[in-house]
This record gives structure tokens, C-alpha cells and sequence, in this order.
């Protein structure tokens, strides 16, 4: 990979002087960072593809099942929040509000055929809707952007904490939710499509209010990145970087302890107890390997992780790729393996393709320059610029 292009010293004048078009100029660890997320989410997702339940996993799976807990669970999805923040505000500082609610409308049609025709674990619609908050907090500095974050993020925590402990104290048992399709249909395609679109405007809305203090939090955190410059030049803040590592690893194998504890019980309770658990110790991970990430970045010590800036530089496709083909695998109508495979195959496969979409991303991004959901995003926002 060619060196990035040197940057102007302060991140905030490179946003007051707007540049038309995309985004050319790129620093190396914005797109490690995001291939090496999109590697974690499809890690985790898999247990939604494959139709696996966390608690009935036994022996070798039971492993694969807690290695994934302590490792991916909540710590990628949280690392590709953050990193929309930091690119959607980015793009709101450089380009306006015309450029930027182009761009969301886009990823709002992008993420809503997704959800209907492919999957429906689909996040680009709802980060569509949701971030579109930024527009009445990404001019704050970032002081209070990292003060709105922990308010809005330790009002979520918390209210999953109460719900955990109201539900305690009814002393009641129920059997755990699992969220995963049901094809109750028969399983075909045309009824899994219809399901989909019936669900899709109750899923998107509901999920939306659910999950919006917590990602419009972890949206912040991204924005107050970017006002830093702490992606774009992590030699500046390499004690930050260095706190990270040192506070946000072990806190995160804590909590992620604490959660593949709780996925080994099969109860509604233990359900409830581990949504908190999973997103906080996901933030205290994804924030720890920020930290290791970056200060192999400030040193130029990237080595083989370079490998993932391709696959994040094309992360919108490869990320629909991914529910692509998965469902492809496991659905009823095409694969019919819903149901089969535990903990351990489902990783050996997802680190798998996982990989596998690394060296089909550089040549994609050597050819083209930029992946198809891409390039059609930026032709849409930006025509023929």
C-alpha cells in the first residue's frame, strides 16, 4: 500500500476548508480498524445465520462459544459504530447537510433491500436514521461530545441493568429469547421476503428507539475522534492510545467473562443480564484494541494488519457480501443448514471467508479503486464527481 498522502496538523481546519467530491486523501488505521470490525461482526453474526442458540453449546463449541464472547462479541460492532460517527461527521464538517442527507438517504434504500431481501440483522438502515443526529451535535467540540456520549451511553447501560433486576425481582422463570427466524413459512425465499417487508417498518423503528441512545453514544465518541484527530494521527496521542490498551483490554475480558458465563444459561433473566454486560465490556474492548491498533499505527507497525485496510476501505460490500452468502449457507431455501452447525464450525467458517474477502478486497480496490456498494453510494451523493 502507497503511503497516505500527509495531513494538515489540525484535523478541525482540514473540516473548515470543504473539499467537493469524496474523500481522497486516507490515513492507514480509519481502515484497518473498520476491515478488521467487519471481520468481528461476521464472527459474531454467525450465531443469527447459522440459527444458534449461545447456551446449548457443548465441548469443543462451548469453547469456540466463550472464545467468541471474550474476544468479538460487542468489541467490533462498537469499533464500526464509532468509526460511522467519525466518517459521517467527518463528511458533515467537509461537505454540508446537502452532501450528508444525500449520503443517508442512499444508505437508508442501501440498508432497507438488505433487510428485506437478505437479512434481517441488517444495521446500515437503522445507522442511516439514527445518525442523522449528528447534524444537531457534531458542531460541539469535542469535550462535549465525549460528555454527551457517556450520559446518553450510561442512560442505556443502565436501563438494561434496572430491566435486568426488575425481572429479578418478580422471581419469575421464563425460557431465554433468542431473536433468530423462524420460518414458520416453509421457508421459501418469496414468504422469508414477505416476512421481512411485513416486519421491516415496526423492526426499523422499534430497533431505532431501543438502540439509539446507545449508538447515537458510541456516534460521539467517533465525532469527538475526528475533532482530535486521534485516527488520523495517532502519534499525537500516544498516552491516550496507551491508556486505552492498558484500562480497556483486561476491563473488556472482565465483562466478556462475565458475559460467556451468562451464555451458558438458558433462562430469560440471564437474556436480559447479558445485554448490558455484552455492550459495555464490548466498548471497554473495542476501545482497548483502538489502543493497540493505534499504537501500532504511530509507530508504522501495522505489518500484516495493513491487510485489512482493503477490506475496509470496501467494508459496505463485503459486509452485504457476508449476509450473502451466509444466508445463502444456512437459509431453508438455498443451503438448509439453519440449525446444524455449532459454535466452533460456524467460526472456522466465518474466520474463514473472513479472510478470504482480505486479498479479494485489494485486488477489487486495485482495479476499481472502491467497492459496488460504494462506488453506487458515491454516484448517487455525488454524480459524476
Amino acid at each position: 500500500m502507497t503511503a497516505p498522502v500527509s495531513l494538515p496538523p489540525d484535523a478541525e481546519a482540514l473540516a473548515a476548508a470543504p473539499r467537493r467530491g469524496p474523500q481522497q486523501d486516507r490515513s492507514p488505521l480509519p481502515d484497518v480498524l473498520r476491515g478488521a470490525a467487519l471481520l468481528g461482526i461476521l464472527v459474531v453474526n454467525m450465531q443469527d445465520f447459522a440459527g444458534l442458540r449461545e447456551w446449548q453449546q457443548a465441548g469443543l463449541d462451548r469453547a469456540a462459544q466463550v472464545f467468541t464472547d471474550m474476544l468479538f462479541n460487542g468489541r467490533f460492532i462498537s469499533i464500526f459504530a464509532m468509526l460511522f460517527g467519525w466518517g459521517a461527521a467527518g463528511l458533515l464538517a467537509r461537505q454540508g447537510a446537502g452532501v450528508f442527507l444525500r449520503r443517508h438517504l442512499a444508505l437508508l434504500v442501501v440498508g432497507s433491500l438488505h433487510f428485506v431481501l437478505v437479512w434481517h440483522g441488517d444495521i446500515i438502515a437503522t445507522y442511516a436514521v439514527l445518525g442523522l443526529a449528528l447534524m444537531a451535535v457534531a458542531r460541539l467540540r469535542a469535550r462535549a461530545l465525549l460528555v454527551l456520549a457517556s450520559v446518553l451511553g450510561a442512560w442505556w447501560l443502565l436501563e438494561g441493568v434496572f430491566a435486568a433486576l426488575a425481572f429479578a425481582a418478580r422471581g419469575q422463570v421464563y425460557p431465554r429469547f433468542s431473536g433468530l427466524p423462524s420460518f414458520a413459512d416453509g421457508g421459501t425465499y418469496a414468504g422469508a421476503v414477505a416476512g421481512r417487508a411485513a416486519e421491516y417498518l415496526d423492526d426499523l423503528l422499534g430497533g431505532a428507539v431501543y438502540n439509539g441512545p446507545w449508538l447515537v453514544a458510541l456516534f460521539c465518541l467517533g465525532a469527538a475522534a475526528g475533532k482530535t484527530g486521534l485516527l488520523l494521527r495517532p502519534q499525537d496521542h500516544l498516552p491516550l492510545l496507551r491508556r486505552f490498551a492498558a484500562v480497556g483490554v483486561p476491563l473488556g475480558l472482565v465483562l466478556g467473562g462475565a458475559l460467556a458465563w451468562l451464555n451458558t444459561r438458558g433462562d430469560y433473566l440471564s437474556g436480559l443480564a447479558a445485554i448490558p454486560v455484552r455492550m459495555s465490556g464490548g466498548l471497554a474492548g473495542a476501545l482497548g484494541y483502538v489502543g493497540l491498533i493505534g499504537l501500532l499505527a504511530a509507530r508504522g507497525r501495522l505489518g500484516p494488519l495493513r491487510h485489512l485496510a482493503a477490506s475496509g476501505r470496501t467494508a459496505m460490500s463485503n459486509y452485504l457480501a457476508q449476509s450473502l452468502v451466509m444466508t445463502t449457507v444456512f437459509y431453508p431455501y438455498a443451503g438448509a443448514q439453519f440449525g446444524r452447525w455449532g459454535a466452533a464450525a460456524t467460526l472456522a467458517l466465518a474466520l474463514g471467508f473472513g479472510l478470504l474477502q482480505l486479498p479479494l478486497s485489494a485486488w477489487t480496490v486495485r482495479r476499481f479503486g472502491t467497492g459496488p456498494a460504494e462506488w453506487l453510494v458515491r454516484r448517487v451523493v455525488y454524480g459524476g464527481r
